[in-house]
């Protein structure tokens, strides 16, 4: 694939988390940390999708959404229109497990005539650890204007391609929402 621009939703209500997701600790590094070193080896173009000013230690471009409280459907709207490429790899903050080996798995496996691939196992979808093509911002555009913001809803929409992969490889994808996930997480790789 040509050139990949990595954006990392950073956005984000973090109710249950109590804190910015991105910067929970977990395994004395902060998930964005974890997450930026899973992508170096794709591609060094790594932007964050942020409006808070907790990231900007980190020497990436930040861009606030452009539409305030739209989700994550929000933040792929601003990384599409911000994006110079015309692929873009899209990443919650919330993946500290996250691979180099399932990013680049994703990228060489991505058909260039799907406007989205994303990884799905018999029982999850992670429609936020996915390839977007720059294309489909028409239809993410009438989505936030007519507030239909449900990912699976957005999905059925755009021609999109299903990775699938065994169950006993989801940890990886999984993405971390509250303090009792974390903990369980701690315990499940101690």
């Amino acid at each position: 694939m040509e050139t990949l621009t990595a954006f990392i939703l950073c956005g984000g209500k973090s109710s249950r988390m109590q804190s910015e997701k991105g910067m929970v600790l977990f395994q004395e590094k902060p998930f964005i940390e974890h997450i930026i070193q899973a992508i170096l080896p794709v591609t060094e173009n790594i932007q964050l999708i942020t409006n808070t000013n907790d990231y900007d230690y980190l020497p990436y471009q930040k861009t606030a959404d452009i539409v305030k409280d739209k989700g994550p459907l929000g933040g792929i709207y601003t990384a599409l229109i911000n994006s110079e490429t015309e692929f873009n790899l899209i990443l919650s903050c919330d993946i500290p497990l996250i691979s180099t080996e399932l990013l680049s798995e994703l990228i060489s496996k991505h058909n260039k005539e799907a406007g989205i691939t994303v990884f799905a196992t018999e029982s999850t979808l992670h429609p936020l650890i996915g390839i977007y093509s720059k294309e489909i911002l028409p239809i993410i555009k009438e989505a936030i204007e007519t507030d239909d913001l449900k990912m699976m809803n957005f999905l059925d929409k755009v021609p999109h391609q299903i990775i699938k992969i065994e169950e006993s490889e989801n940890l990886p994808l999984t993405n971390i929402n509250s303090v009792d996930e974390l903990n369980d997480l701690n315990i499940n790789l101690s």
